[in-house]
């Protein structure tokens, strides 16, 4: 069933990763058990088909099964929101009817990537999706991978269509979230969600809706205890759950040298802890046994910092001031 949540959407959306088998199939049993896991985390709601689930590298009928079984699964628990970014508006709307027919409650739009389109073409794109599908759209800035992005203006304007219920921002500019958040300060309504983790707690603390934060596949009391933290202006615990975060954005996600290390990690890290494979879709390729190494002992240290801060949470005062 379709889950309509109340607007804006807010809290700690999760970019649900993609487990594949060797033969280069969907791993259906570790898809199950990364949900699982999510659910019982207790996150805010799931991000199908996104980049770390490498959606633009998946073939269509596997996109298909992510969407059937991902919303079977989140079965109305928390909103599911699907990928519908391609080259082809055929497809992306092929994909938000899908999406819309198996139980999503939105679907994320980034701009097509290959040809680079003008802000007016992108203004004119992003309005015929949203007059054609049967959900409400969210657009997506990526633009590390795709050229070009909803510059502030055009998110303005789009965000008049009724249609249009957010934008999550993987751009990581401070300046251009200011910019948009200046804009639609009289937009209630509209969700600003931030990809960036290193840029979750600023992005709450003055006025925006939320993250889209793929570390919640490991730590997810993390993610939202951080979310909590900032809803409810509690500075220290803020402070102290940010330093965290910092760690996995230095340590964890930068093991790599590769342009998309963060994905190629979220996936090892959850194989270290036995939920699913760290197999990639081509051209992709997983962690080398000395990076997998290095990461094990790096989650590691990660748990003991995380034990550290429930010991000190625990001995804080009630009613401490924050």
């Amino acid at each position: 069933m379709n889950l309509p949540f109340a607007r804006p959407l807010k809290g700690i959306i999760v970019p649900v990763v993609t487990p594949l088998l060797e033969s280069g199939d969907l791993d259906v049993e570790g898809f199950e058990r990364v949900m699982a896991r999510l659910l019982e985390g207790g996150v805010h709601g799931l991000f199908l088909l996104g980049s770390t689930g490498e959606g633009p590298s998946l073939p269509p009928a596997m996109r298909e099964q992510v969407i059937r079984i991902g919303c079977a699964q989140a079965a109305g628990r928390v909103p599911v929101l699907v990928g519908i970014s391609d080259t082809c508006l055929a497809e992306s709307l092929r994909l938000a009817r899908l999406a819309g027919e198996r139980g999503a409650s939105g679907v994320v739009l980034a701009p097509p990537y290959y040809f680079a389109a003008s802000q007016a073409e992108l203004y004119h794109y992003a309005r015929r999706v949203a007059s054609e599908v049967p959900l409400p759209v969210f657009l997506y800035n990526a633009p590390s991978f795709t050229k070009v992005w909803f510059e502030p203006e055009t998110v303005r304007c789009l965000a008049e269509e009724p249609n249009i219920a957010g934008l999550k921002d993987s751009g990581g500019d401070r300046i251009y979230l200011h910019q948009v958040r200046f804009l639609l300060g009289d937009r209630k309504d509209f969700s600003l969600l931030v990809g960036p983790e290193e840029l979750l707690a600023d992005l709450l603390l003055w006025g925006g809706h939320g993250g889209v934060s793929g570390g919640a596949h490991l730590w997810p009391q993390l993610y939202t205890g951080l979310y909590q933290a900032a809803v409810e202006k509690d500075m220290e615990r803020v402070k102290h759950l940010h330093s965290l975060l910092m760690y996995v954005n230095t340590q964890i996600y930068r093991i790599s040298p590769t342009p998309c290390s963060v994905f190629k990690a979220i996936k090892c890290g959850l194989s270290l802890i036995g939920v699913c494979g760290d197999a990639m879709a081509p051209p992709l390729e997983p962690f080398t046994p000395e990076e997998r190494a290095v990461l094990k002992e790096r989650m590691q240290e990660m748990d003991r910092r995380l034990m550290e801060e429930a010991a000190w949470l625990a001995a804080a005062p009630a009613g401490s001031p924050s």
